[in-house]
């Protein structure tokens, strides 16, 4: 598969009683498609896979693959804090029809470099697919560092990294000293920074509902290479950025998000509660400033 382009980490629909709303994923999916988002994937956090048994999991792999066919790859995230459990995602994820997988750091657990490589490596033999790298210290508690790098960098397999950490240096150092792993930009407000110095991915939560306006900053500086008419964009998606971020209610926001859009999504699994009255007139009146803007921009050519 190519890694290239916005990935949507998709949300996971839910019914009044918390149930997963297998049409309104559909729903979801058959939107991006449409508006020409370059991979989905699920098992992320944005899709709540920390609120899913085993069996869910394992079911929306073949979900997910009978809904998208061959029309875009499918990722699978088999974050665990098991490796065994991570392998048994791996292989499901390969047998359902997976393009590639999202490996994390196991949470909790916090090992160092060297064994959370071995980690990865095992995840690797069991479903030898490609491989993104998802380094997400503040959700993890450890850093993908050289070492781990330099030895899971043995496998072809390991081919991008969505880089979530917020260190501008390791965006550096991974353009610099890791050219050969594609980067992929994984915190939304430093997208243009990752696009500046050559990411060719960006892994989008807002994609979600906003497709068209995540591809357009996307083209803008990965493909038309107009960094100007990118900072336009993207100062125009800060003000929805900053509110996604505020107050721990990233999921809660992207599916309120789906919902001003028409789109199926219910409410979050518990401990995530849905936005209150405040938080939904902040969303609504920002998505809706966002939307002129961008596409004035665009109308511009």
């Amino acid at each position: 598969m190519k890694m290239e382009g916005v990935f949507t980490p998709i949300i996971t629909p839910h019914l009044a009683d918390g149930a997963i709303d297998k049409d309104g994923f559909a729903e979801v999916a058959e939107f991006l498609i449409d508006a020409g988002i370059h991979c989905i994937l699920i098992g992320g956090s944005t899709g709540e896979y920390y609120a899913q048994t085993f069996a869910e999991r394992i079911d929306m792999m073949k979900v997910a693959k009978d809904i998208l066919g061959n029309r875009v790859p499918l990722m699978v995230g088999v974050g665990s804090t098991q490796t065994a459990e991570a392998i048994a995602f791996a292989k499901a994820a390969k047998e359902a029809g997976a393009d590639s997988i999202l490996i994390n750091s196991p949470p909790y657990a916090v090992p160092t470099d060297m064994e959370n490589a071995m980690h990865a490596l095992k995840i690797d033999r069991a479903a030898n697919l490609p491989i993104m790298l998802y380094n997400y210290p503040h959700r993890t508690g450890t850093n993908m560092n050289a070492e781990y790098l330099n030895r899971v960098g043995r496998s072809k397999n390991f081919q991008s990294i969505k880089e979530s950490s917020g260190d501008i240096n390791r965006l550096h150092m991974l353009a610099r000293e890791y050219p050969h792993i594609t980067l992929g930009c994984g915190m939304d407000d430093q997208a243009l920074e990752f696009f500046a110095w050559g990411a060719k991915i960006w892994v989008a939560g807002g994609s979600n509902f906003l497709p068209h306006e995540h591809v357009a900053l996307y083209e803008a500086c990965v493909l038309e290479k107009d960094f100007d008419k990118g900072r336009r964009i993207m100062s125009a998606l800060l003000p929805l950025m900053a509110v996604l971020e505020q107050g721990g209610k990233f999921v809660q926001s992207i599916k309120y998000g789906c919902e001003l859009m028409g789109l199926p999504a219910g409410p979050p699994r518990d401990p995530l509660r849905p936005l209150n009255k405040d938080d939904k007139r902040l969303m609504r009146d920002t998505v809706k400033t966002l939307k002129a803007t961008v596409a004035a921009i665009l109308a511009e050519g």
